[in-house]
């Protein structure tokens, strides 16, 4: 068998990480007939926002209003949407990682009991994993992850995360990276999440899902 040459295999070597899709998966969705959609572009005052942790304020940027976390906040900052609990949810948001030395990242909450129990999905733009987690009283732990290109500080990106039963898929920018099975939490608030000292904004919040009784 012939050997590939020396230089050909220094190149592959060097070559960025590929993102890791989930392969031949189906994507789930919420089709229930009771199911509801909420939109919120985040730069308008909502009382239904609870900001449990961090320091999250209302301001313009790049000719709109948005939402952003500010301070360095550790071990992280959560905000809550306490306006309706869902079991089965679709939530998407977009983000973007303005600064952090230490973190640069920016997250959806789901299926939240309070500020230190709820799933989470969330991108970082110092780290090439894009990863799902349980936070239980307080406590992180990884339940799924993928490799990616770290997304680029200063651009908008878009995070979603489909949750149907005990199934979770998650997309990083329109791409199915993450699916899983959970049942840690199976119904809670909605919310936003940033870690350390990112400075990160949010806008155009959407949400499809059933209400919890």
């Amino acid at each position: 068998m012939k050997r590939a040459p020396i230089a050909l295999l220094t190149l592959l070597m060097t070559l960025p990480l590929s993102v890791d899709a989930a392969p031949d998966v189906q994507p789930i969705a919420i089709t229930a007939p009771e199911r509801i959609s909420m939109k919120d572009d985040l730069g308008k005052e909502n009382p239904n926002w609870k900001f449990m942790t961090g320091q999250w304020v209302r301001r313009s940027s790049g000719g709109r209003q948005v939402l952003a976390q500010v301070v360095e906040t550790q071990p992280w900052a959560v905000a809550l949407l306490e306006e309706k609990k869902f079991d089965d949810v679709d939530v998407a948001v977009r983000f973007r990682p303005i600064s952090g030395k230490e973190d640069a990242s920016g997250g959806i909450i789901l299926r939240a009991k309070d500020g230190r129990n709820y799933f989470l999905v969330r991108a970082n733009a110092l780290e090439n994993n894009f990863r799902l987690y349980t936070i239980v009283n307080g406590k992180r732990s990884t339940i799924a992850s993928a490799r990616v290109t770290e997304p680029t500080l200063g651009v908008w990106h878009a995070i979603r995360v489909v949750a149907t039963g005990s199934k979770i898929q998650a997309y990083l920018n329109g791409t199915m990276l993450l699916d899983h099975e959970d049942t840690t939490f199976t119904d809670g608030w909605v919310g936003l999440w940033t870690k350390a000292d990112s400075v990160t904004e949010f806008a155009e919040l959407e949400i499809t899902g059933t209400v919890a009784n």
